[in-house]
């Protein structure tokens, strides 16, 4: 079975239902899915990429349904993928951030979807960053992507995005510290969510202390801003910064620089994934069983297996 030209007709025209169909075949490892991704590569490259990250309970969704509801008073058509976690359990995912984005779920221009991390330690599978490409060709002019960001491994979302938001809480004050090593290292900006709580202020000093001793990466300084997003307030505010961030990168050559480097990471994970493929066939699984014995002996290490099942390989 291939493509249909009208799909993909219907999917660059911006039709809901296709675009849902091109995500499910994308999730779910259509044999149409890579053909599909081929044909529509010459048309992405024109959305605006947005992350927003940040520990669970921060408001993130409802920042990402603000954001949303503003740039559809701009005109602008909005994508968004919420990503919730896995469960290590059953797969699926918990998806409620949708239960949040009551402003922004009816309206035409704006297409939300949820999807699992699949076990993605970043917070983001390699799928969702394909369905947002779909969302891109398809004509979105911004795409938020909203994930759960644990201080792990958060250059995902970085690496996926042309601006990432980090959002707080003024709760996360006093673990500031300990979160620069993940979330505090990738933010081009942050924002202190539910600033009309006590700590606010503290959170901001905090956050602007860690960075004072952190060199400004491609010449930017990230900034911090408050946000009540419950009550809207601060998203117009986070949307300035965004487009001021968007501006320095073009003024400064960056963002193409940044695309460059999302297409090797791409490049890289599908050359990956195609030689785990092609490289675990029956015989070097078979070899790979044959030798656990000697392993668990001792009379074998590890290294002397992965050595044999290379030259298995390059034979």
């Amino acid at each position: 079975m291939s493509v249909r030209k009208e799909f993909v007709e219907s999917l660059l025209a911006g039709e809901r239902l296709i675009i849902a169909r091109a995500i499910s075949m994308v999730e779910n490892e259509h044999p149409d899915a890579l053909s599909l991704l081929r044909l529509l590569y010459s048309s992405t490259g024109n959305g605006y990429r947005i992350g927003i990250t940040g520990p669970p309970g921060a408001g993130k969704s409802t920042i990402t349904n603000k954001l949303a509801k503003l740039y559809r008073t701009e005109n602008k058509r909005v994508g968004i993928i919420a990503v919730d976690p896995t469960s290590p359990f059953t797969g699926g995912a918990l998806l409620g951030d949708r239960v949040r984005m009551t402003d922004v779920e009816l309206d035409e221009g704006v297409f939300i979807r949820s999807m699992a991390s699949r076990g993605s330690l970043g917070g983001l599978s390699k799928k969702a960053k394909e369905a947002a490409d779909i969302l891109d060709a398809s004509g979105c002019d911004i795409i938020l992507m909203e994930t759960v960001g644990v201080g792990q491994s958060e250059l995902d979302i970085a690496r996926a995005t042309d601006t990432t938001i980090v959002v707080l809480v003024p709760e996360s004050g006093d673990s500031i510290q300990a979160m620069k090593a993940g979330l505090m290292e990738i933010a081009d900006f942050f924002v202190v969510n539910k600033s009309d709580r006590a700590g606010a202020d503290q959170a901001v000093l905090s956050i602007n202390m860690v960075l004072n001793f952190k060199p400004k990466r491609d010449g930017w300084r990230p900034t911090v801003l408050q946000s009540v997003a419950n009550d809207g307030k601060g998203i117009d505010v986070i949307a300035q910064k965004i487009n001021e961030h968007r501006i320095y990168l073009n003024d400064q050559n960056i963002l193409d620089k940044k695309r460059d480097e999302r297409v090797i990471e791409q490049i890289r994970e599908l050359v990956g994934e195609k030689l785990r493929i092609e490289f675990w066939n029956e015989e070097r699984k078979r070899l790979l069983q044959s030798k656990l014995y000697e392993i668990n002996t001792h009379n074998l290490t590890p290294y002397d297996v992965a050595d044999e099942l290379l030259e298995n390989y390059k034979e």
